[in-house]
């Protein structure tokens, strides 16, 4: 008889044996687990696509397919889930080298029921554990990365978020893409009351409607087609913490409704299970969209904007922080001479004035790349504008806000700054606050 606890672990099975995946998928839901089983890396990443899972059983060999290959895949498509290699005895070796790869254990087969489950329970419990220590590091990392700052506007920033830090009230922070968005949150949480209690996030563009709502609210047995267990949602495990909801611009519309009412009320129900369940949980929300033009749009809720937005933070882009750049540059530096051990240990004066005359569309995101990628290349002790991989920039040093400019001057620089940093034409004029058509003129006017 399976236990009526409910379920706390989400497992996905990968092999090409269908006894292995059968006897491996018993055991699991025997102790009260949640298991799907794939037979090949494809159909591992097909199942990604549609539900989320904390934990992944892998065979080192599938048939033809390079288990390690499966393994960088995996990992990439969904980072936070936990992955222990399945292997026989004669490749264990070969194991090892998975867990250099990112994966966390290994099991050996033939392996018994109680093996198994100890693993399970095992890095099931060590995942909250890494999560955590990854939210610690990550405020760390924001200390002395992106938050240390010289421009006033940033500071008056980081005045505001540290004094509403300790408050409860829901913030929205506002900035284009890799400017620290989700950093700052996470500084946030850890400047709060809430610090010991978990941080969670919810990628809202990466979730269709119907996974959005089970990730976030959990869902009962038998609630939809393949929901074989019951599931907690990411509100339970927020509870007493903080839920940060990354670009909310892309929530979607038909769930507005029951994010609303879960940020009013704190009461939420989850799928096919009519009990109202309660979570205290702070809601910190970001995105790069125009929110205020989604309202008018029809595409955004104007009633769920005045409830995130209690307090407003935002981030200015890192072409609006020229004192910031060459701090940031040379932090990142000393950070990847560390890690790679490379002989690049400064910028020479032309490499600077290329820092700071780029407009850098990716923020901060995008210097941080840039340092890594230049400290692993240049073959020197003084890094030149040749290792930058920056190109030229017309006109010289991009233009500001206050400099003595014509308008369109500055309407030219900030169109083709959005975009460069936004993946489609629509997404850019939506940044924008004008529709296609007005930004296909502007390109065509300005020769962009």
């Amino acid at each position: 008889m399976k236990p009526t606890t409910e379920v706390t672990g989400r497992i996905l099975l990968v092999d090409d044996d269908p006894v292995i995946l059968r006897t491996f998928r018993s055991c699991l839901e025997e102790r009260g687990y949640s298991a799907m089983s794939a037979g090949s890396g494809p159909q591992a990443e097909a199942l990604l696509q549609h539900h989320v899972f904390d934990l992944c059983f892998l065979d080192l060999r599938l048939g033809r397919e390079n288990g390690l290959s499966i393994l960088q895949r995996l990992r990439s498509q969904a980072p936070w889930m936990r992955v222990v290699i399945v292997t026989a005895m004669s490749a264990v070796n070969t194991a090892v080298e998975a867990i250099k790869s990112g994966a966390s254990d290994y099991l050996v087969k033939p392996c018994s029921p109680d093996q198994l489950c100890r693993v399970t329970a095992k890095q099931l419990e060590t995942g909250p554990l890494a999560s955590r220590l990854e939210a610690l590091e990550g405020e760390l990392r924001q200390a002395g990365d992106a938050f240390g700052s010289d421009n006033p506007t940033m500071m008056a920033v980081l005045e505001t978020a540290r004094q509403v830090a300790d408050t409860d009230a829901n913030i929205l922070v506002l900035g284009e893409s890799g400017t620290g968005k989700g950093e700052l949150a996470r500084a946030i949480h850890g400047w709060s009351r809430r610090a010991k209690k978990p941080f969670v996030t919810i990628s809202c563009p990466s979730l269709s409607a119907e996974l959005m709502e089970s990730e976030m609210f959990g869902h009962s047995r038998g609630a939809f087609t393949g929901a074989t267990e019951s599931t907690l949602g990411r509100v339970n495990q927020a509870d007493g913490g903080t839920l940060f909801l990354d670009e909310i611009g892309d929530f979607p519309l038909s769930l507005q409704p029951k994010l609303l009412r879960f940020i009013q009320d704190k009461e939420y129900e989850r799928i096919g299970d009519p009990v109202t369940r309660q979570a205290d949980v702070r809601i910190l929300a970001a995105t790069n969209l125009d929110l205020e033009a989604m309202v008018q749009a029809g595409r955004f809720r104007e009633d769920l904007l005045y409830r995130i937005n209690v307090i407003t933070l935002h981030l200015p882009p890192l072409r609006e922080r020229s004192e910031d750049i060459l701090v940031l540059a040379e932090r990142f530096l000393r950070m990847f001479v560390r890690n790679y051990g490379r002989p690049a240990r400064r910028f020479g004066e032309a490499a600077q004035a290329a820092l700071l005359g780029y407009h850098w569309p990716g923020n901060i995101r995008e210097l941080r790349n840039v340092v890594e990628r230049t400290s692993i290349i240049c073959p020197q002790e003084v890094i030149g504008t040749s290792h930058l991989g920056l190109g030229e920039q017309p006109g010289g040093s991009v233009p500001r806000v206050g400099m003595p400019l014509r308008l369109e001057e500055l309407e030219k620089a900030h169109i083709t700054a959005v975009l460069a940093s936004s993946e489609t034409l629509e997404q850019a004029a939506r940044t924008l606050g004008i529709d296609a058509s007005t930004l296909y003129r502007k390109r065509k006017q300005y020769g962009l």
